[in-house]
């Protein structure tokens, strides 16, 4: 039997941690590990006091060690801490450090003992993660929601000061003929040369970010029309005169440029600019590309502007007073047609007493910047459920802006705080075209949900352009197919084709399905034949503001299979 000291020190070092005993009277340290390997030196030059030790510690970072020590000593707190510490040859590394002190006969601190452990990779993903939160992981630019923040800023230094300041939203032209062609490292090659193109022609005091998979904003602060015009037209001609090389080629393309000069009553938000920004992008591909579009309000767009303030004003309202609800649908198994969850579709309940759908009020409030609020709002709803009914499983709808929005996740953090069931319960869905506008983004939101024990649907599967590789990347659990595709299946030939073929592409990634808009016992029977795992629609219950799991006193107990 070896000696247990022997087995106790070989898997110390295995583990590459260092334990060290510090006698604090005679400031000597006696080290278990492979000390010389942790500090880069030889045996004879590993530190064996604390005042050797602290030569070693980065300059900066002794200070706080100084203050947890005392704090420990004194107050009886915890001893953790992380700091740097400096090898030979000028290399830094990360160490976690953490003990507990032995007081002597007299109640004074005799030993500190406690371990060392190397923490470099969990740093350096630390930092990847910060700074992910602010720029574009490809081009280096300011990503989304960043900025957002930083037209923010730009209006209320406009307003303040009384001048104008432009945002513009670049497209590039066809970039998917070049992926088609040349695969999606051209297409990132493309990308990242049209953005450094304009980090060259653009002022000091403009801001570049990436905005989506094929777009770039570029903030210009204290800019008139006429000199955004000047701009745009400078953009557009550098980007004609590149040639882009891309293995194993060269590749030339276009950019489209819509524009707005702000600010404005019409638009006091960066969600309206960026929204009226993305519509003159819109304009100037319709009208043929490799231009720019300046947006321009117009009557008709002025009227439909007031009547979207009256209707974000009234769900304002409907918040406040508690008038926004669900109506449940079931999301049955495809085989035993049992209830496996409930999607809650969100309902305004007006004044007046009168529901009203969500397709009457959610695009407007998308589009002039109040799902936030609204999207918190349901999520407290949808919480409030899963703790008043602990057997039930519940899906919920996201808007794109709330997928970049981290004060949404800290208030999902915080109503799942201690209670990890719960989000075990909880499907949040989004929609293809909301996951392909920014792939990184939204794959970083996924991990974050699945983190908290979340699942997380992929909603209108097949409406948009998902590929193998999108998919990979977003780690989705759950896809649900477009109803566009499912409506009248039995009789649509070329549907049904089309369904099979999104079938394959789920069950590759091992994700379940669900079909939606199902409305016939045919189409369910043919869905649970060619392998669905989960079916939605009339045939099986429309959205009920009574909740369904309660009716006649009975509760549905849920499969565990629901995901």
């Amino acid at each position: 039997m070896p000696d247990p000291k022997d087995w106790v020190r070989d898997a110390i070092e295995a583990s590459g941690d260092l334990v060290y005993d510090w006698d604090l009277t005679a400031d000597r340290i006696e080290w278990v590990g492979s000390a010389s390997g942790f500090f880069g030196t030889g045996d004879e030059l590993v530190p064996d006091s604390g005042r050797l030790l602290a030569g070693h510690i980065h300059p900066e970072d002794l200070p706080q060690r100084l203050k947890a020590l005392t704090e420990h000593f004194n107050q009886n707190a915890p001893y953790d801490c992380e700091y740097r510490l400096r090898r030979p040859g000028g290399e830094e590394c990360w160490v976690h450090d953490r003990g507990a002190v032995k007081l002597g006969p007299g109640g004074d601190p005799e030993r500190l003992i406690g371990t060392l452990r190397m923490i470099n990779a969990r740093k350096q993903n630390e930092a990847r993660l910060e700074r992910l939160a602010s720029f574009d992981d490809l081009t280096g630019h300011f990503n989304k929601l960043r900025l957002r923040d930083a037209i923010d800023s730009c209006l209320r230094d406009s307003h303040e000061a009384n001048v104008t300041s432009a945002f513009l939203v670049i497209g590039v032209d066809n970039l998917s003929k070049v992926n088609n062609a040349f695969g999606y490292q051209a297409g990132d090659q493309v990308l990242i040369a049209i953005g450094q193109h304009l980090d060259h022609i653009l002022r000091s005091s403009d801001t570049v970010g990436r905005i989506g998979a094929d777009r770039f904003g570029v903030l210009l602060p204290r800019c008139s029309e006429i000199q955004m015009g000047r701009a745009a037209e400078r953009i557009l001609q550098a980007v004609r005169e590149m040639s882009i090389p891309v293995d194993p080629a060269r590749v030339h393309v276009t950019v489209s440029i819509g524009g707005i000069v702000f600010p404005s009553p019409e638009h006091s938000t960066a969600e309206d600019i960026v929204t009226r920004a993305e519509t003159a992008l819109r304009q100037a591909k319709r009208d043929g590309r490799d231009r720019f579009a300046l947006y321009k309000a117009s009557q008709q767009q002025n009227l439909l502007h007031r009547r979207s303030q009256t209707i974000v004003t009234e769900v304002e309202r409907a918040i406040a007073e508690n008038r926004l609800c669900f109506a449940f649908q079931p999301v049955v198994d495809a085989v035993s047609h049992q209830p496996a969850f409930y999607e809650c579709l969100i309902r305004l309940k007006s004044a007046s007493g009168e529901l009203v759908p969500a397709a009457a009020f959610v695009p407007v409030v998308e589009q002039l910047g109040l799902v936030r609020q609204m999207d918190r709002h349901t999520l407290e709803l949808a919480v409030a459920e899963l703790a008043a009914h602990p057997k039930i499983e519940l899906a919920v709808n996201l808007s794109g802006l709330t997928t970049a929005d981290p004060t949404w996740f800290r208030a999902l953090k915080t109503l799942l705080r201690d209670r990890p069931e719960m989000g075990r319960r909880l499907i949040f869905e989004i929609t293809e075209t909301t996951a392909l506008q920014d792939v990184e983004e939204t794959a970083r939101f996924i991990h974050q949900l699945k983190d908290l024990g979340c699942r997380v649907a992929l909603d209108d599967f097949g409406a948009g352009y998902t590929s193998f590789r999108h998919l990979q990347a977003l780690n989705f659990d759950i896809v649900k197919i477009d109803g566009s595709f499912i409506r009248s299946l039995r009789d649509n030939p070329e549907h049904q084709l089309f369904v099979r073929n999104l079938l394959g592409m789920a069950d590759a990634f091992g994700l379940k399905t669900v079909a939606e808009c199902v409305e016939t016992g045919e189409d369910a029977g043919f869905l649970a034949g060619e392998g669905v795992h989960y079916l939605q629609g009339y045939y099986f219950g429309r959205p009920s503001l009574e909740r369904p799991w309660a009716q006649a006193g009975n509760v549905t107990v849920l499969k565990t299979g629901a995901a």
